[in-house]
């Protein structure tokens, strides 16, 4: 993330005049893919309506309850500093169709992975870091799951399990346990304490 957002003044200082602003969005456009999980094109269609302070909405489950993500401050901060597209988008002027202006920032990701020398770099890795930070400080994979709009459990699973690390710490404890009850092991360790206790007497 360091040389991905150092490159963004090198991506700025080699865009034309007439790019200048999207290059200048380029920066909070990197930063909500990374902090809010949300797709690319969930991205370049964000409006400011969905902001309350720092809550961002990102959509209503089947059930009906909305989900809400907390965006650090300085990624607020970073944004709101950002010239608008429009009154109401961030990145895109509402005009047009969608898929069009999507290509255009996917062209803008791949030059700037370009420019931080991030090898097969595309805008699906932040939702990638973004899901498996989360884990790794032991965030439960079904909150996640629900951070990340999937229609199940499973389909994130299926993507993110080997970062799972409530469930690699409970395997590993589970294992444990059952060692400590098998009969080889209760013999060598015997044997191991024994051995320990005659060296310390004749040290």
């Amino acid at each position: 993330m360091g040389r991905i957002l150092g490159a963004v003044d090198i991506y700025c200082q080699e865009t034309p005049a007439n790019g200048r602003e999207n290059a200048r969005r380029l920066r909070a456009f990197v930063l909500l893919l990374r902090y809010s999980g949300m797709r690319i094109s969930d991205v370049v269609n964000l409006t400011s309506e969905r902001f309350v302070g720092n809550r961002l909405f990102l959509y209503t489950q089947k059930t009906g309850v909305p989900v809400h993500i907390v965006v650090p401050e300085f990624v607020l901060r970073v944004l709101e500093s950002t010239p608008h597209k429009s009154e109401n988008h961030f990145f895109w002027s509402g005009v047009g169709k969608l898929e069009s202006i999507v290509r255009s920032w996917q062209t803008r990701l791949r030059r700037l992975f370009q420019l931080a020398g991030v090898v097969k770099g595309h805008a699906h890795r932040f939702r990638d870091t973004f899901a498996v930070e989360l884990l790794l400080t032991g965030i439960p994979i079904e909150r996640v799951s629900i951070l990340l709009g999937h229609q199940s459990t499973r389909v994130t699973e299926k993507h993110y399990n080997p970062w799972v690390r409530s469930r690699q710490e409970q395997l590993e404890a589970d294992l444990e346990r059952a060692w400590s009850r098998d009969p080889l092991v209760l013999v060598e360790a015997k044997a191991t304490r024994r051995l320990r206790g005659e060296r310390e007497r004749v040290n």
